[in-house]
């Protein structure tokens, strides 16, 4: 199985779970999105609450706390033109940053498994990463269609 991930553990503990658990859905994600012939990868942060509200103050100017950031390299344009070519390219498609606390919380909340949660982040910033928005009805609908069909294929349902 080729490794499309690159994981940091930053102000919290590494965990082998967790590690595994995000290089099975961003595997899937590639599958999916017929993107396991590029050479491309994807940067994962886990971090504490303070450390996302850091970083998007600091980068999004927006002063608060949040779960998941997705920090795209491409347009959407672009990734299409990408999927096209035969040869490698090697580089990352962008940077997802999960808050692990808020993973707990919002499990919790809607009542599934943190496993469930931390693969809905993932997935949801792998969307973010190809171009996909959920600000219009239309566009959130066809954006959640594909996060559940990758989560249905892993098996990893609402409990």
């Amino acid at each position: 199985m080729e490794n499309f991930t690159e994981i940091e553990f930053l102000d919290i503990e590494e965990n082998n779970t967790y590690s595994e658990l995000i290089d099975r859905v961003i595997t899937k994600c590639f599958e999916v999105e017929n993107l396991q012939k590029t050479k491309m990868y994807i940067s994962v942060t886990l971090t504490t609450p303070e450390q996302i509200r850091k970083i998007n103050n600091e980068f999004r100017q927006v002063d608060k706390e949040t779960d998941v950031l997705s920090f795209p390299m491409f347009e959407k344009e672009e990734i299409l033109e990408i999927k096209k070519k035969t040869s490698k390219f090697e580089e990352a498609l962008g940077d997802i940053i999960v808050s692990v606390d808020r993973v707990k919380e919002q499990a919790k909340e809607y009542g599934h498994s943190f496993e469930r949660e931390l693969a809905y982040m993932i997935v949801h910033g792998f969307y973010h990463l190809m171009g996909e928005d959920h600000m219009k009805e239309d566009e959130k609908a066809q954006m959640r269609a594909k996060e559940e069909n990758v989560l249905k294929l892993l098996d990893i349902t609402r409990e």
